[in-house]
């Protein structure tokens, strides 16, 4: 059978290309090699912010808030979203001029982000400490649950007519007359299309198609707690980016902020470091004192990709024609649907109502050039 589009990684991006495609009319196929959503985009905390988000993409986090905010219409099932106020604190005078600086380039790409006082802090978020100096505050903020989005998007594929191949890795692509040939555990899959959407894995999926993307392989470790009685409200970090907290409705409290466990691409995140759990908690109690009291239940470190200057790798592919990329977005889970749906515009023959990122950026001539002869 030959497939209009294969999409070869089913986390957030591979899901949200694959069903904008699917519905335009195309016959769409999605190879992912474990249950979909189940890699980065399944062990993430889920936080839909304005505050962490690179300035370029400020325009795409917010119209990709809306997307999370009205999921259940065009995903068409719950994603356990949570829209709040999100607030970045600081208690330092070096962090206040951090959180100032940071805020007011947010601000001007559009971010509706303000600076208050500790003491407005207090009134946005009771549970916050007393010794905060100014904190930014962004209405637009909150958190999605991440198993509850994998399931979503399972239905929905299955409701457009995707061809889904969960469990089915992915070992190499050919190219040939009329497209490609994509080699998988159980067999070849051809489709005139591909997009590679395989966050750290886009590296060596790349080099399938003999292009060199270096593709930095983060390992985040996250913690949560066991539940406890409501001590937040709103979604909080603070300025210098090291702390992403939130409370989910059933009481457990999800403490992140990118403090790096040991692991790699290939065999994932393998190891935790006690201190940096420790200092991960520390800051989390110093935010919010009631945590104080709440037991740490578990921890765990999940992967995040990063294109070498922190921007989506979102286009084609050059000198590949009808190959694509879709993947390595910084604080990918807000912004991902939005980016995935405008290269789904893109494969379709639309306009995108945005500009993509194209990785021409990202490569040195000669390994276009090679590709392109290849």
């Amino acid at each position: 059978m030959m497939h209009d589009l294969a999409v070869i990684g089913g986390g957030v991006h591979g899901s949200t290309v694959a069903l904008f495609a699917a519905r335009g009319g195309m016959k769409v196929t999605l190879i992912e090699r474990g249950p979909l959503c189940r890699e980065a985009s399944g062990v993430n905390a889920g936080t839909l912010t304005m505050q962490m988000t690179r300035v370029a993409l400020i325009p795409y986090a917010l119209r990709a808030h809306a997307m999370w905010a009205s999921a259940r219409e065009w995903l068409g099932h719950d994603v356990g979203v949570v829209v709040c106020d999100g607030l970045s604190l600081a208690f330092t005078e070096q962090e206040e001029q951090l959180l100032s600086f940071r805020a007011g380039k947010r601000r001007d790409a559009g971010a509706p982000i303000e600076l208050i006082s500790g003491a407005r802090a207090l009134e946005v978020e009771p549970g916050v400490s007393d010794k905060v100096r100014v904190a930014g505050y962004c209405k637009v903020d909150g958190y999605a649950n991440a198993y509850l989005t994998g399931l979503a998007f399972r239905r929905a594929l299955i409701e457009a007519g995707v061809d889904l191949k969960e469990n089915t890795p992915a070992s190499g692509i050919t190219r040939e007359d009329g497209g490609f040939a994509v080699q998988t555990a159980q067999g070849v899959v051809r489709a005139k299309r591909i997009v590679l959407a395989g966050g750290v894995w886009i590296e060596p999926m790349m080099a399938w198609l003999g292009i060199r993307l270096p593709i930095k392989t983060l390992i985040n470790q996250l913690v949560v707690t066991e539940r406890v009685r409501p001590v937040m409200r709103t979604v909080v970090g603070i300025a210098n980016g090291l702390l992403s907290l939130k409370q989910y409705p059933h009481g457990t409290v999800v403490i992140g902020g990118g403090w790096q466990g040991l692991g790699d691409r290939e065999r994932g995140g393998v190891e935790l470091l006690p201190d940096r759990i420790v200092g991960n908690v520390r800051l989390a109690c110093h935010a919010i004192p009631d945590l104080k009291a709440a037991r740490v239940a578990r921890a765990w470190a999940g992967l995040e990709a990063e294109t070498a200057d922190a921007l989506p790798a979102a286009g084609p592919i050059p000198g590949i024609p009808d190959a694509y990329v879709c993947g390595s977005v910084h604080s990918g889970y807000t912004s991902g649907p939005y980016i995935a749906r405008l290269l789904a515009d893109r494969i379709l023959g639309r306009e995108p109502a945005l500009p993509l990122f194209p990785i021409d950026r990202l490569l040195a001539s000669s390994a276009i050039s090679e590709a392109r002869n290849d």
